[in-house]
């Protein structure tokens, strides 16, 4: 098959008939991607019409087809208005050249479609969730799988494709030569991991921790344990789960899961005979008689890299492709970032929750360094109840640190600004909710040397303050950023 040449997935019928849907206009009509976005389409896109909460995709049925769709999957109460609007748009022959599948509700149909083309492809299956560390866990994976079956063997969700739709999706990339895949399994809403679950099916499961990421949508971190657990619920007993070591649920966990459990960390992953931190350029690790230099700088991308070889260990992988793939992950967009220049940066602002700052915040406080230390945080979202103490917690951990600067960015912010002041913090403190007020402060009081660490949720968009420090000069420009996108906990 040619480079540029799209491989044909299915045809609108076949498609129809793999979910019992009805079908009309070119069931030839080939389909060689599935997408949810009109403005992802290229020719041979099947675009599946989402009605959401803010827009409803069967607006966009006629951009869709002109952006070269091959087919789209509509809902069966919409089928009259979308044949009228292409009819009127596209004129009276349009279906004749598109297939048009007709669901009850897309969504479902979607993820129905996923399963069962999933199902025609007999990999291995690794799912990966937990309330932090599941993207650097999943590359982590992913690496060391890639390094010992070639990289054209294993397939791995992408980006944001980690949720409801995003997995549904991300299981069409899937071929016939995929041995083993390894998929994030994020989720914002009770009863989403068994959506989750239902589609993938996995053969081997990793919670990398329960905290309390988006705990407003769950209640307690009891809620999120029960509902992170589910992902063991099609356990039939021939099944592996990977469960932290010092997860504060781990029995709980374990008790869960019908098939084999295993737990990892610098105690329990098997082989790991020595580590030894090497500050901002990560780890050496001894794992079964080899050397690993592992580039991801804290305890929590050790732990991370734990999770990776305790897979490794259960699939008899080799320490020397282990040690090969762990050596070539690199930090996603935001995670874990060493920015240096005139100061050095420790870049973490793509995602924060109570769990993930306190390990930003340990690293960077035991860090050795005599530079001066700067603080910039930004709100942890979707906390609920928790916000408030949260807060105050996250400012108490701060003032530990012994930080000659703080900035607090972001209205959640000012229990932190709060507990730091009542601890007598004696050094610059600023909080406040303008972005251009936290860029000028920021500005007016670095200095050549400074050691500053940026850590907040992705709603608060810290790399704003990032892009201008770059842009002066003050960090230099990342050589190969990788990227990733916004995704579920």
């Amino acid at each position: 098959m040619a480079a540029n040449e799209a491989r044909i997935l299915f045809t609108a019928g076949e498609f129809g008939s793999m979910i019992g849907a009805a079908c009309t206009g070119n069931l030839e009509a080939a389909i060689s991607s599935v997408t949810v976005d009109s403005r992802q389409v290229v020719p041979g896109s099947l675009f599946v019409a989402l009605k959401g909460e803010r827009t409803d995709g069967h607006r966009f049925v006629v951009q869709a087809v002109e952006a070269g769709a091959s087919a789209l999957m509509v809902e069966l109460s919409r089928r009259e208005a979308v044949m009228e609007l292409l009819q009127s748009s596209l004129g009276p022959e349009s279906l004749q050249h598109i297939g048009l599948v007709m669901v009850d509700a897309s969504l479902a149909s979607l993820q129905k479609a996923a399963r069962e083309y999933r199902r025609r492809m007999p990999l291995y299956r690794i799912g990966v969730t937990g309330s932090s560390g599941k993207t650097t866990t999943k590359e982590c994976i992913g690496a060391v799988l890639s390094a010992a079956y070639g990289p054209d063997a294993v397939a791995m969700s992408q980006g944001n494709l980690n949720s409801d739709i995003g997995m549904a999706l991300a299981l069409f990339s899937l071929r016939p030569e995929h041995r083993i895949g390894v998929f994030e399994m994020g989720i914002n809403r009770m009863g989403e991991m068994d959506e989750l679950v239902a589609m993938y099916e996995p053969d081997a499961a990793v919670i990398t921790i329960i905290g309390t990421a988006h705990i407003g949508m769950f209640g307690s971190r009891e809620g999120i344990a029960k509902e992170k657990g589910r992902i063991f619920s099609a356990f039939d007993g021939r099944q592996h789960a990977f469960i932290r070591e010092d997860d504060p649920f781990r029995e709980y966990l374990a008790s869960l899961v019908h098939g084999r459990v295993h737990y990892f960390g610098l105690h329990a992953t098997p082989g790991i005979e020595s580590v030894q931190s090497l500050g901002l350029h990560g780890w050496h690790i001894r794992w079964q008689g080899c050397d690993i230099r592992f580039p991801l700088p804290g305890m929590h991308n050790l732990l991370n890299a734990c999770a990776a070889l305790s897979v490794a260990h259960e699939l008899s992988i080799a320490p020397e492709a282990a040690s090969r793939g762990l050596s070539q992950v690199r930090p996603l967009f935001g995670r874990s970032e060493i920015r240096e220049g005139r100061i050095t940066m420790l870049q973490d602002c793509y995602n924060a929750n109570p769990e993930s700052m306190a390990a930003a915040l340990e690293f960077f406080g035991n860090l050795p360094s005599e530079a001066r230390r700067i603080l910039v945080l930004g709100s942890m979202l979707e906390l609920g109840e928790e916000t408030e103490r949260a807060h105050r917690e996250i400012g108490l951990k701060a003032s530990r640190t012994a930080p000659s600067a703080v900035f607090l960015f972001g209205q959640e912010m000012r229990s932190a600004f709060e507990a730091l002041r009542s601890q007598g913090y004696s050094g610059f403190l600023m909080h406040t909710q303008d972005m251009d007020e936290l860029i000028a402060a920021v500005r007016g009081l670095i200095r050549e040397g400074d050691f500053m660490l940026i850590k907040g949720s992705r709603g608060m968009a810290l790399e704003r303050l990032t892009e201008v420090l770059e842009a002066e000069g003050w960090i230099a420009p990342l050589s190969n950023p990788a990227t990733g996108g916004p995704h579920a906990s």
